[in-house]
């Protein structure tokens, strides 16, 4: 298992939209061997790394 990119608290980005968002829970997922963040702006969705960028 390798470690995450984003942290708990951190603000990133959504790739798509460019828009700010905040991490609020990390978790790996075993099965697809990444990482997936649930940010405080949409608690019911989830993104992986890939699809957030750290902010410029």
């Amino acid at each position: 298992m390798r470690n995450n990119l984003f942290t708990v608290g951190e603000e990133v980005n959504i790739k798509m939209s460019g828009e700010p968002v905040t991490i609020f829970k990390c978790q790996y997922v075993k099965n697809m061997k990444r990482y997936s963040y649930v940010v405080n702006e949409y608690p019911n969705t989830f993104f992986f790394e890939e699809e957030l960028m750290k902010e410029d």
